[in-house]
């Protein structure tokens, strides 16, 4: 089974660069989008129903704001549109399917790099969605999380963590909510868990000149419940070619759908 996801960052742009074709190559057998910024009226059909694929979105209520969707090659058991918290699916930011026993999501933690106000809305998402990440790791589910978490966890995954310890995204606090999320609910980095070394970026501001110089972040995350975390084989950053500010992340599990 490979999985794919990436942060769009508008899924029109990113087709417009070369991201479906890109996909379909791929043979990916789910490919999770975030922050697609349309309406499901607002898509042209190759990208709202794809041929041979089966194609899920959750918009944000507002435009050209936020959203996930999923593409999947076989159809799913279920499929489940947001958290059932008001504020939070208005954003469009949980997605998910399932096969049997096992679920994908498609999830866009908050930015919070806007200002105060954001950071306060991120900070809430947080304290609202860990309860629901325990209730899903002793559920007997397998999950894989896809997504933009918005959070570089340690040192290395960002290029300069110095500079950004009091910005969001390397903020104590977020880095201290990842590693609950790790070490005391439970979940494991599937990307970490194959490669340990440091540069591994997802994300490049458009300030400066962040994507010549190699200057990332790893924003960009597929976190799973152990079961289906020990099957993950193989695991690949695409930059060959820029679809968005963000880069494809895929990973390769030893699991049949």
């Amino acid at each position: 089974m490979r999985i794919v996801t990436l942060n769009a960052n508008g899924i029109r742009s990113a087709t417009g660069k070369g991201f479906l074709d890109w996909m379909r190559r791929q043979k990916a057998d789910l490919v999770c989008v975030q922050e697609i910024k349309a309406q499901e009226s607002d898509l042209p059909k190759p990208i709202l129903a794809p041929r041979n694929l089966h194609a899920f979105f959750h918009p944000a209520e507002k435009k050209g704001y936020s959203g996930v969707a999923i593409y999947a090659r076989k159809e799913p058991d279920r499929v489940v549109l947001g958290l059932g918290i008001p504020d939070i699916d208005a954003q469009g930011r949980y997605l998910q399917v399932d096969y049997g026993k096992l679920s994908v999501v498609s999830l866009y933690v908050p930015s919070g790099s806007s200002g105060e106000e954001a950071q306060a809305r991120k900070f809430s998402f947080m304290k609202r969605f860990l309860p629901r990440l325990a209730e899903m790791r002793a559920s007997g589910r397998e999950f894989v999380l896809c997504g933009d978490w918005n959070i570089a966890h340690k040192e290395i995954d960002l290029k300069n963590w110095r500079s950004n310890q009091k910005n969001s995204g390397f903020l104590p606090q977020e880095r201290a909510w990842l590693t609950q999320v790790f070490d005391e609910v439970g979940w494991v980095d599937v990307f970490r868990r194959l490669d340990p070394r440091p540069g591994r970026y997802t994300w490049w501001s458009n300030r400066g000149r962040a994507w010549d110089n190699d200057v990332g972040w790893r924003l960009d995350y597929q976190i799973a419940t152990p079961g289906i975390a020990a099957t993950a084989t193989a695991s690949a950053i695409y930059t060959a070619r820029r679809f968005s500010d963000h880069a494809p992340l895929t990973i390769d599990y030893d699991h049949a759908l």
